[in-house]
């Protein structure tokens, strides 16, 4: 029996709809984005220095080349420092949380997010030897590349990891979905066990390094480092959702969505592919970032449902709309000292995490 023969458009529209039948809310989308535009005039205008939303449209204005007066001071402040600063973690946001979204559909579990299968521990892994280690190699990569050496180091170690989990789940010429899961499990213990013998080998100065990586921070964003990630997160942005249907139809079965045209082997390797330029540019630029891969999909969910064509889209906004709040918190609360934003991710998407698991729970 041919895919040709049992699946017609018709029946495969049919079966989407059965599989998909939740309640939508209509206005989401445009209340995320109308938020996500809130939410960059308030993380570029807050911080030590107040600048008002009429300032910051002058400055823009001037910069378009506008003839008006802005005070020299505020337009350095949001053109050279907060303005690459919200960029990247509308990048990062995003980019987490559309991960997150596509490989909770891989896998089929609402439970996933891209560290299950190793990606950020292999890129901190690679940070964290670095570090420590200062071997030949690492000290000629940081002679030619200077500073970003190191997030180039946690990008390939990403890489590599992503390929050897993959690598791995092949068995008999497919892509096991439960091997991938259960490389991904070992894969982080073993990354977790070396860290921490890199961790023992440490000098206190090795170990401020490590601690940076393993929080997290937007501290170090430059237009550089935004121009580095834009072209990997961008691809991905644009990428996984031209899989929305092929993920609708996985839920119902790998054999299922097979039978109904799926290709399976491509499907799973391009999510592994986009999630991993996504997720390892992210560690590379700002160190492990957690929770917003796993919570933003899930209180996504709740609003759209389950089609993926809304639920990644929504992911996006959402992870964009988190962690630019984040970063505003991480860098006024304690001013003028910063928080580290992995310790502000992980304390707001805990209890939203909870919660969401008692809702579940109690209906």
């Amino acid at each position: 029996m041919t895919s040709a023969t049992i699946d017609p458009p018709s029946a495969t529209k049919a079966i989407q709809k059965s599989v998909l039948k939740t309640t939508i809310n209509p206005w989401l989308m445009p209340v995320l984005v109308i938020v996500l535009l809130v939410t960059i005039v308030l993380s570029v205008g807050i911080g030590a220095v107040y600048i008002t939303p009429n300032e910051i449209g002058l400055i823009l204005r001037k910069l378009l080349g506008g003839t008006v007066e802005v005070d020299g001071t505020k337009e350095a402040i949001l053109l050279v420092i907060r303005m690459p600063r919200v960029c990247l973690a509308i990048l990062i946001g995003a980019g987490l949380a559309i991960s997150g979204a596509a490989i909770q559909g891989l896998f089929r579990n609402p439970l996933a997010d891209p560290g299950l299968i190793g990606i950020s521990s292999g890129a901190s892994l690679a940070a964290v030897t670095m570090i420590v280690l200062e071997v030949s190699f690492f000290q000629k990569l940081t002679g030619v590349m200077g500073m970003y050496a190191l997030s180039v180091v946690a990008f390939l170690g990403a890489c590599a990891t992503a390929f050897f989990v993959y690598r791995i789940a092949r068995v008999a010429g497919k892509d096991l979905i439960t091997t991938m899961l259960l490389t991904g499990i070992a894969i982080n213990a073993l990354s977790g066990a070396i860290t921490g013998i890199m961790t023992y080998l440490a000098t206190d100065e090795q170990l401020r390094n490590i601690t940076f990586w393993s929080l997290g921070s937007l501290g170090g964003a430059s237009w550089t480092s935004v121009l580095a990630i834009l072209p990997f997160t961008v691809i991905a942005l644009l990428g996984i959702p031209r899989l929305a249907k092929s993920l609708n139809l996985l839920a119902l079965g790998e054999s299922q969505a097979s039978m109904l045209g799926v290709n399976l082997k491509s499907v799973k390797r391009q999510v592994i592919i986009f999630a991993t330029m996504a997720v390892g540019t992210s560690v590379a630029v700002a160190g492990i970032i957690g929770f917003v891969g796993l919570v933003i999909p899930h209180l996504i969910r709740i609003g759209v449902g389950s089609d993926h064509r809304r639920v990644l889209i929504g992911s996006a906004l959402g992870g964009a709309i988190v962690l630019s709040l984040a970063d505003s918190l991480a860098r006024t609360l304690v001013a003028p000292a910063e928080l580290p934003i992995g310790i502000l991710t992980a304390l707001i998407g805990t209890p939203v995490f909870l919660w969401i698991l008692f809702r579940n729970r109690r209906r």
